[in-house]
């Protein structure tokens, strides 16, 4: 196994000191297979990498091995294939059929997003754009997946197997285990990839489960610096509840940013459970998402994955629930002033339905923004989370006057106590783990808690964007000064000047609606105007 002559090579492209962008390319002399080729959220610095070259050639991907359907995950899949490659995707029953609705969706909203960033630049006089990929490519891309079965060993490259375990974060997600041919007569080189790790006591998931005894783990820190309380099934349903008798006491609308995937179907059963037992009132729940629409269905068709005391049919029966697809039906919503809830896409506010609602109601005070999962750093989300009094939404500012709650309860996501479990019952590890998708204090935590925990045994790595390692040796070696580094690490970690031009225009206008007097309003215009001539333009050739 330490011969000169055998090299498996990783190469981290994404979710490195970040959550999002999901991708690790594993090579070796026989062959190169892609775990993950996911989107980047957040920050537009770090989703502009979305738009650029891939740190690899496509067509020299053999295989692609898919952990679950998350956007994060799955979301450049289509590109990879337009830009050359040719071979399988592996993945689940389960992450196959929520693909076959995330990927088409994710193409028309760039197509979309683009149609309307083009309408702009063509009155500015800017040079118009082409969408990361179209909904068409995303449909093509659905014929180069291959179904895999859980706990089943598959060849998927030349000296390379896989085999995936439930990792009880969403319907079909994996954790998989890959196995290397080392030199002859040598035991294989095992690496498990952890994907997202489901909590304990997940509703619609059971606990996530694989072996033990490998080379490497690649290991998901979400929530590495989190420790939950431990609470019930019946205490997390009660917290729900609690939420939602006050937001109905406010007497405006609750608005839920969801994933579209798990956690949508998850806050829906619970609702409707609550409803009909009266321990909440009874009230109109629009489900505002044509994509949660489609993966409730898919739900409904994998039902017998489900917890058996989970009865998916009878709660999406209820009377109380209206799903509003079109757009025509999502305006419509518009006509209600009393109480109601809304549950709608994105679960970070970044994207989709939700926003139009936001910008309705962010400004009112009887209005309630219930967040229910990870905010990644950058996003409108975590800029609700974090207490902001005014966001910019699609170029308008907006005033917070609504009351913003958070509750952790339903996250798809184990903490660091569960983490930090999950990892050491994967002993022996015998050179290293990796720590990734999580930001700089989630995983110096888990770090410091794994030292602790695996007591020395193997070494912690966190790695950087683009960064590559031969795993090959007694521990990773990090292969230095033969790549580019799309982006300085420091650019993944912290906000970028879109987010600070955000700030500055509302801080400016702030202190303009502050200001004592219209000759105040004036030198402070004229004090900015005196600074900005102080850089120099360039002038254009």
């Amino acid at each position: 196994m330490t011969s000169r002559n055998f090299s498996v090579v990783l190469q981290c492209n994404g979710a490195t000191r970040t959550v999002t962008g999901s991708s690790f390319l594993f090579s070796t002399p026989a062959a190169r297979i892609l775990v993950d080729c996911g989107l980047f959220q957040g920050p537009k610095t770090l989703k502009a990498l979305n738009y650029a070259d891939f740190p690899y050639r496509p067509s020299d991907i053999d295989a692609v091995l898919l952990t679950h359907a998350h956007i994060d995950h799955s979301g450049l899949l289509p590109k990879l294939i337009t830009a050359g490659f040719q071979g399988p995707i592996f993945a689940t029953r389960g992450t196959v059929d929520l693909c076959s609705y995330l990927l088409p969706d994710a193409g028309y909203i760039q197509e979309s997003e683009v149609a309307a960033l083009n309408r702009r630049n063509t009155a500015r006089g800017r040079a118009e754009v082409l969408p990361i990929y179209t909904k068409s490519d995303a449909i093509a891309a659905i014929d180069a997946f291959r179904t895999v079965e859980y706990e089943e060993w598959r060849q998927v490259a030349p000296g390379i197997r896989a085999r995936y375990w439930n990792a009880g974060h969403l319907l079909g997600s994996a954790s998989i285990e890959i196995e290397f041919d080392g030199p002859t007569g040598d035991r294989p080189m095992r690496v498990l990839v952890s994907g997202d790790v489901g909590p304990d006591s997940k509703l619609l998931q059971p606990l996530p489960d694989a072996p033990a005894g490998f080379d490497y783990v690649i290991s998901e820190a979400t929530y590495g610096d989190t420790e939950r309380q431990k609470i019930s099934p019946l205490q997390r349903r009660q917290r729900l509840a609690a939420e939602v008798i006050a937001a109905q006491a406010a007497g405006g609308a609750l608005l839920i940013p969801a994933f579209a995937v798990e956690r949508t179907q998850e806050l829906l059963i619970e609702l409707l459970d609550l409803m009909e037992s009266r321990a909440i009132p009874s009230a109109p729940i629009f489900l505002d998402s044509p994509l949660a629409i489609r993966a409730t269905e898919v739900f409904r068709r994998h039902a017998s994955a489900i917890r058996p005391e989970v009865d998916l049919e009878k709660a999406l029966g209820s009377p109380h629930l209206h799903v509003t697809e079109t757009v025509d039906e999502s305006k419509a919503i518009s006509r209600f002033s009393g109480f109601h809830i809304i549950v709608s896409a994105s679960g970070m506010c970044e994207a989709g339905r939700i926003r139009h609602h936001l910008k309705r109601w962010l400004w009112r005070r009887d209005a309630t923004v219930l967040l229910t999962g990870f905010q990644a750093q950058g996003t409108l989300g975590r800029f609700l989370q974090e207490g902001a009094d005014t966001v910019r939404i699609q170029g308008e500012e907006i005033k917070v006057f609504a009351r913003v709650r958070q509750i952790d309860e339903y996250s798809g996501h184990a903490d660091s106590v569960e983490l930090s479990k999950w990892v050491l019952d994967r002993s022996p590890i015998r050179r290293g783990v990796f720590l990734v998708h999580g930001e700089p204090p989630a995983l110096a935590a888990l770090s410091s808690r794994l030292e602790k925990t695996l007591g020395g045994q193997s070494q912690i790595v966190l790695p950087e964007l683009d960064d590559r390692y031969e795993l090959a040796r007694p521990s990773a070696e990090l292969i230095e000064g033969t790549f580019r580094r799309r982006l300085p690490t420091s650019a993944v970690t912290s906000l970028d000047w879109h987010n600070e031009m955000s700030k500055l225009i509302i801080d400016l206008n702030r202190r303009l609606d502050a200001a004592e007097d219209d000759a105040a309003r004036e030198a402070l215009l004229l004090r900015l105007h005196r600074a900005l001539e102080t850089t120099p333009v360039p002038t254009s050739r």
